[in-house]
């Protein structure tokens, strides 16, 4: 029966180097090394450009290569027969292909040296098997499908945005098997990427940003394709990315507004998957794990579809929580609370919210409880509805794809860890309540001030 691509595809991943064999144009042969046999589709693989060496001019000359990779448990060796096509030096495969290749990089000490020129794309014509025998496999690890089944069942059941991120990070742990995620939605305008859940961290991060192209999320997110890194890549860590992408273009004031983020200080196996729907980014789903090569290309389609259900179901869940019926705002009132009076600061310039000395937030959740603290001291408010926040002029939210429903969730989890005495609570479809539990002070500063103040 011929051996298909997908049948050795854990041979690709690279845990033991490929070799491949070319020859020039008037047949003299060429033996190499190779960093990584990237698989494209069933019918295509791509191989990393790196220097132009004899291998390279082989292929200019004469389209036809050799490559043998191994399976890194049985020690059965395979080869593929394969025709170069084509190189590409940009776009998704491309930054794919050099995130992979800066984990190998990075963990053999060659991140000066493994530099991608280029992805070399072939067709695989065929695969054959090497004689030998190979060693006794390893049990076969517990199929994906039907996690993943269980797992979309459980997401589907839970038609609040809140609920279904909570259902998210517990399907994550219990039916695949993944200690460490975040999930990260784009922003307003479209240049970064913000925490709104996370599991397995001493510090949910909930908040935390990373612009587009920057670390493996930002990268996945920018060219809407998968990553998955089996060893760690110093130069892709999540939150190394962006503190050295904030040092670079920002100054040390700017830096004590910035939530810290959530991630492993030692992150061996990562695997970044974009939330895309109808062609646009939503938002990245990361996981990762202290394990070298813990996700397997099975994790990686497993968490794909998750991905594809998430993007499907964010986005139509904000329109559904909104209210049917009209409301005009007046229902709720303030009750009288006791205790020392603390003060919330408001920095128009970036709408950042302190309490105390305290960062808390900034941007469109900012605005959005400025707004609320603002309508409780001066009318007396409690009780609001997503849609008269959709028509606030004082809230900088987009006119098409708003994500007010994951803002408010943000603002809700982030009052809970960092101001007890500040809350948001869900009474019903599209309406929640503030609670303020201490009086509060609210100063307003002036559209030109520098908010300063310890970091969140």
């Amino acid at each position: 029966m011929p051996i298909s691509l997908e049948s050795v595809r854990a041979c690709l991943d690279g845990a033991v180097p490929g070799v491949i064999a070319t020859c020039s144009a008037d047949g003299t042969p060429n033996v190499a090394y190779l960093s990584q046999v990237h698989y494209v589709d069933p019918q295509h693989v791509a191989l990393s450009f790196q220097f132009f060496n004899e291998t390279r001019a082989n292929i200019l000359a004469n389209p036809r290569a050799t490559v043998q990779v191994i399976d890194p448990d049985s020690g059965i060796h395979y080869r593929l027969l394969l025709r170069y096509l084509r190189t590409e030096t940009e776009g998704p495969l491309f930054e794919s292909m050099k995130a992979r290749l800066a984990g190998i990089a990075s963990h053999t000490g060659m991140s000066k040296v493994f530099r991608l020129r280029g992805s070399d794309v072939y067709r695989v014509q065929s695969i054959e098997q090497a004689p030998g025998h190979g060693l006794p496999r390893p049990p076969i690890r517990r199929a994906r499908l039907g996690d993943l089944r269980r797992c979309l069942e459980r997401l589907s059941r839970r038609p609040d945005l809140a609920g279904l991120l909570d259902e998210l990070m517990l399907a994550l742990r219990e039916e695949l098997e993944i200690d460490h995620a975040m999930l990260l939605l784009l922003n307003e305008t479209g240049d970064r990427l913000y925490t709104v859940a996370s599991q397995g961290y001493p510090q949910s991060g909930i908040g935390s940003e990373i612009l587009l192209g920057e670390g493996v999320v930002g990268v996945a997110g920018e060219q809407q394709t998968p990553i998955r890194i089996a060893h760690m890549a110093e130069e892709y860590l999540y939150s190394r990315a962006m503190r050295r992408q904030m040092l670079e273009s920002a100054s040390a004031a700017d830096l004590e507004l910035e939530i810290p983020l959530p991630g492993l200080p030692q992150s061996n196996s990562q695997l970044a998957v974009p939330l895309v729907r109808r062609q646009a980014l939503v938002g990245v789903l990361y996981v990762e794990s202290a394990q070298d090569m813990r996700f397997s290309y099975e994790d990686e389609d497993a968490l794909v579809c998750v991905a594809q259900h998430l993007a499907l179901a964010i986005q139509p869940g904000e329109v559904a929580a909104e209210p049917t019926e009209t409301d005009n705002g007046t229902s709720g009132r303030r009750r009288p609370v006791g205790g020392e009076r603390i003060a919330v600061r408001h920095y128009a310039c970036n709408d950042s919210i302190f309490i105390g000395e305290d960062y808390l937030i900034k941007g469109v959740a900012g605005a959005i409880l400025w707004k609320l603290v603002r309508d409780y001291r001066d009318a007396g408010r409690t009780e609001f509805s997503n849609r008269e926040l959709r028509v606030d002029p004082a809230i900088p939210l987009p006119e098409i794809s708003s994500n007010l429903e994951a803002r408010l969730i943000l603002l809700q989890r982030r009052l809970v860890e960092r101001c007890p005495f500040l809350g948001i609570e869900r009474i019903g479809r599209g309406r929640f309540r503030l609670r303020v539990d201490h009086p509060i002070e609210l100063i307003d500063v002036s559209e030109g001030a520098v908010p300063r103040g310890p970091a969140g």
